[in-house]
């Protein structure tokens, strides 16, 4: 269903993450994988990322700190760039990322700090 929130989510999708994270997200949905393509743009972009409690830069922090203790290495990517295009500095995450290696185990932040370097250290346009 592509109601009002999905739309507004999914410009906020846009937004964080860039368009061509989500046309790859959206161009590989299936009959059977796009009611959580939909359900993900309406009820985490369009309900949650929508909400006043934190800005934009901390919630893509703290995303960045629990895909990292997931584990989540292709979200993580996604939200580093997100959380750059949010106004996080590469320093501060580079920090989460330090700070997930005492609560999260070394060999995870290690993963996460190879995952985030391909994203800061690739060229910008």
């Amino acid at each position: 269903m592509q109601d009002e929130q999905y739309h507004r989510g999914l410009a906020t999708r846009r937004q964080v993450i860039g368009d061509d994270f989500v046309d790859r997200a959206l161009a590989g949905a299936t009959d059977f994988t796009q009611p959580i393509q939909d359900h993900i743009s309406r009820a985490a972009w369009g309900d949650v990322w929508q909400r006043d409690g934190l800005d934009r830069k901390t919630r893509s922090l703290i995303t960045v700190a629990m895909l990292t203790a997931l584990g989540k290495q292709h979200e993580l990517k996604g939200h580093v760039r997100g959380a750059l295009n949010n106004g996080a500095t590469a320093k501060e995450i580079q920090e989460v990322l330090l700070h997930a290696a005492v609560y999260c185990g070394i060999p995870t932040s290690v993963e996460a700090f190879r995952t985030a370097s391909e994203v800061i250290d690739a060229p910008r346009p």
